[in-house]
């Protein structure tokens, strides 16, 4: 099954090298974006949070010598309000607190960025300690410090009880991160388009070769087997294409030695079988003198030359079988089609072999079906049906013609021949139209070469149809031919000719127009006997293979 273009697109290499290479672009920028938003990030924070911790302590510790200890409400508000102008572009919010009392910088001012968890440290810490928070959206940097003398108003801990906060918009940091942010948005754009055009580019540098090797490969599929890549550089896929370059010449080198093996072979049959003829021919002839004389002669001698005839019939039936098959092999074998009554045709194939009275039918009528066949060719391929059937299988034998649809719309005959006998093995059906084949339970010497059914095969691929074998439900084998009528068939009614024979033996069918060159005279070249005279029901039929007992 071919796979739709589109999807071999979507499936293709080329795409999954630019899916790679984008993947692997967006890791990287995202993860280096990421990396340097964050040292970046830290760095301002960082900066900023020194700058006021520094100005912060210092502030404190230059303002609270200049009040009096332990301090009124008055005095930490004016503390707070004094601490709160060191701010460099704006006013700090400070709030100052001892024990219960608390003043803020900023009268009404809850504070709400300080959490207990904040003030706990203070309280318990010498240090001073800082948390950056985010609140009502704000992002706010928020210190605390504890105030320590040195002295009679020290406590136990070493802490004067006095705690100063001190919290800072960062609207300014925030908007230097927020352009960072937006610089590294806008270079992961452009790094994402370079990423996907390198990885076009390097896709186009892979897929090179490879379009080439498929080419190359599709060429020796074709028989084309000179085909070679040009080789560049010297990286894998250049190893790649002198490795098909050796195979393809080893290949053609192959090929060629068993043409020549196979042509030499197909001379040799055909010029053994063409060599064999003229002394079949004079045996042939002396065997009908002997044949006549057998009746004087003594039991011995009669049976001697009854067998002698017999087998050299045999012998020119498959010479003849065999120059038959060369011309398949050798593609001599052509068409001469002809616009002819089908059921007609099936009908003087019987008589001319005596079988009208052994086959059952079930013909259409005159002139109902007409097709464009080679009629000699289809006079063949129905004959050595009907002979395999009628030895191998048992009675009743019947042929039957019909026409269907075909699967492109087109119309088709349909050509069974089925027996009453047990059927055909399974193990044999894939074989029975192989050449020489005989099932285990016939391959003692018999009346046939082997090549009747291939034959007959061959004849209906030459005509563009189908032939197979199965085994009927209902018992016996039944063989089903699927013959094209070509388009410039007619079913315009033609009067059907007359088969009965006035008097003595039954005319012989009309001979078609030979397209094989070499014609022989005696046994019929495509696998039956052509007697003098229309055999009676007893005739003896040659070159029919041997599928089943």
């Amino acid at each position: 099954m071919r796979v739709p273009r589109v999807l071999r697109a979507l499936v293709g290499l080329r795409l999954r090298l630019v899916v790679a290479f984008t993947l692997v672009a967006v890791v990287a920028t995202v993860t280096t974006g990421a990396l340097t938003f964050r040292e970046a990030r830290t760095g301002v924070l960082q900066q900023s949070q020194d700058t006021v911790i520094e100005d912060f302590r210092h502030r404190v510790n230059t303002l609270v010598p200049n009040y009096r200890f332990p301090p009124e409400p008055a005095d930490l508000q004016a503390f707070a309000d004094d601490v709160s102008r060191g701010g460099r572009s704006q006013p700090w919010r400070v709030l100052v607190a001892y024990r219960d009392t608390s003043a803020t910088s900023v009268p009404g001012d809850s504070f709400g960025e300080l959490s207990p968890a904040m003030r706990e440290s203070v309280r318990s810490r010498r240090a001073t300690v800082f948390q950056r928070v985010s609140h009502d959206g704000h992002s706010s940097l928020v210190v605390g410090m504890p105030v320590t003398f040195a002295g009679q108003y020290s406590t136990e801990r070493g802490a004067s009880g006095l705690e100063v906060y001190l919290t800072v918009p960062q609207q300014e940091e925030q908007g230097y991160v927020d352009a960072l942010v937006a610089a590294i948005e806008r270079a992961t754009v452009p790094a994402l388009v370079l990423a996907v055009l390198i990885a076009l580019l390097a896709a186009r540098g892979v897929l090179r070769p490879v379009r080439a090797l498929r080419r190359a490969t599709r060429s020796i599929a074709e028989g084309r087997l000179d085909t070679r890549l040009a080789v560049q550089g010297s990286d894998e896929l250049a190893d790649l294409s002198r490795t098909f370059n050796e195979t393809a010449a080893a290949l053609e080198v192959s090929v060629a030695e068993l043409r020549r093996m196979e042509a030499g072979a197909r001379r040799f049959a055909a010029d053994v079988s063409h060599e064999l003829r003229t002394p079949l021919a004079a045996m042939s002839a002396v065997t009908d003198v002997l044949d006549e004389d057998a009746a004087g002669l003594d039991d011995d001698t009669a049976t001697a030359v009854r067998l002698i005839s017999t087998e050299t019939t045999k012998l020119a039936a498959l010479v003849d079988d065999l120059m038959e098959i060369s011309r398949f092999d050798a593609g001599a074998a052509a068409l001469h089609l002809d616009e002819i009554d089908l059921a007609e045709s099936l009908r003087r194939t019987l008589a001319t072999r005596g079988w009208q009275d052994t086959v059952e039918t079930g013909l259409p009528g005159p002139g109902e079906l007409r097709g464009r066949v080679d009629p000699r060719r289809l006079d063949v391929i129905v004959a050595n049906l009907v002979a395999n059937a009628l030895r191998h299988g048992a009675p009743p034998v019947r042929l039957d013609l019909r026409v269907q649809d075909g699967p492109d719309a087109g119309r088709q005959a349909v050509v069974t021949v089925r027996d009453g006998g047990d059927g055909i093995p399974e193990s044999v059906l894939p074989h029975v139209f192989d050449r020489f084949y005989k099932s285990d339970d016939a391959r003692a010497r018999s009346e046939g070469s082997g090549l009747g059914l291939a034959i007959a095969a061959e004849n209906v691929r030459l005509h563009d149809g189908t032939v197979r074998a199965a085994n009927h439900p209902d018992g016996g084998a039944v063989f089903t031919v699927l013959l094209p009528l070509r388009p410039d068939s007619t079913n315009t009614p033609a009067p059907a000719p007359d088969l009965t024979p006035a008097s003595g033996p039954a005319p012989a069918p009309a001979p078609a127009s030979d397209p094989d060159p070499d014609p022989v005279q005696g046994p019929d070249p495509h696998g039956e006997s052509n007697p003098k005279a229309a055999p009676g029901p007893g005739v003896r039929v040659d070159s029919v293979t041997e599928v089943r007992k």
